[in-house]
């Protein structure tokens, strides 16, 4: 019935969304697991959220994998679509932590198989025999990917990171800096190696290598700001994949997201998407507080 579909579809957003770190490709996704629940013989699904999670997992499996090639050749930096929270994503297991920006990346360097393997196992928490039926592979080779994928993401996630509140108040406090243009206020936000990754996809100016260093992150986002098509721009605060964060908005459009990652009231990681392609879901009027 649709509404066992209904019932599910942020939870299938969800999953489609961290396996591709896209959200118009995630909304595709979703529409296409619709249309093969509705071809479905409903009566012999036992478990109708195991069985739409498994479809949603394969439907992207096919999508990552013709991605690969298109990300090869993409302009810069490749930064997953961000994605708008509400504040208490925290609190829903099954879209806190692997949401954030931070992981999303990390997920990024998995094969396919390794990022469904990974997130079938440790979000959904799916045994190694049922995984082996999703993705095609021997419970073997499940346990292998399972094991690699994990110490994978473990070694490259952020370990120690500021809490919400804490990191909420550094990034306000980075958004006056900015604003006020003062190059020794938004100094003393930035931890001394932060580095910093921009996402113009080739559409509009941004920097095509990572920045590395408090200054030469400082004197970019400040020359960012001066520009005449940001100069009347405004930085709201967000919530943004499930973390504090910003958007700048121009003339009611939102033409760039930041995410951040802090640690001991600093900066260390500040990841920019101005590629307007990935920006089309983010209104400017979402609640900032």
């Amino acid at each position: 019935m649709s509404e066992d579909f209904e019932e599910h579809r942020r939870l299938l957003f969800g999953t489609a969304y961290r396996m591709l770190g896209s959200v118009a490709d995630a909304e595709d996704i979703v529409q296409d697991a619709w249309l093969a629940w509705h071809r479905t013989d409903r009566a012999a699904v036992e478990n109708p959220r195991a069985y739409l999670v498994r479809t949603v997992t394969n439907l992207s499996l096919n999508r990552l994998r013709s991605a690969q090639v298109v990300r090869e050749a993409y302009v810069g930096p490749w930064l997953p679509e961000p994605l708008l929270t509400s504040p208490d994503i925290a609190e829903e297991a099954e879209l806190a932590d692997t949401v954030s920006m931070a992981v999303l990346v990390v997920l990024e360097t998995l094969s396919p198989t390794e990022r469904a393997v990974f997130m079938l196992r440790e979000v959904f928490g799916y045994s190694h025999t049922e995984i082996a039926e999703v993705v095609g592979k021997s419970e073997a080779s499940v346990r292998q990917s399972a094991h690699r994928a994990r110490e994978h993401v473990r070694a490259r996630r952020p370990r120690f990171t500021a809490k919400a509140a804490e990191q909420r108040e550094i990034v306000e406090k980075f958004r006056r800096a900015c604003l006020g243009g003062d190059l020794g206020e938004v100094l003393t936000v930035l931890a001394p190696d932060v580095a910093s990754w921009a996402d113009g996809g080739g559409i509009v100016t941004a920097a095509r290598r990572p920045l590395h260093g408090a200054d030469h992150v400082a004197r970019w986002w400040l020359g960012v700001m001066a520009k005449v098509e940001t100069r009347d721009g405004e930085l709201r605060l967000a919530e943004i994949n499930g973390e504090p964060g910003l958007l700048l908005v121009h003339q009611g459009a939102t033409v760039g997201a930041m995410t951040f990652e802090a640690t001991d009231g600093r900066i260390t990681a500040l990841r920019v998407t101005v590629n307007p392609e990935k920006l089309r879901g983010l209104r400017p009027d979402a609640p900032t507080d």
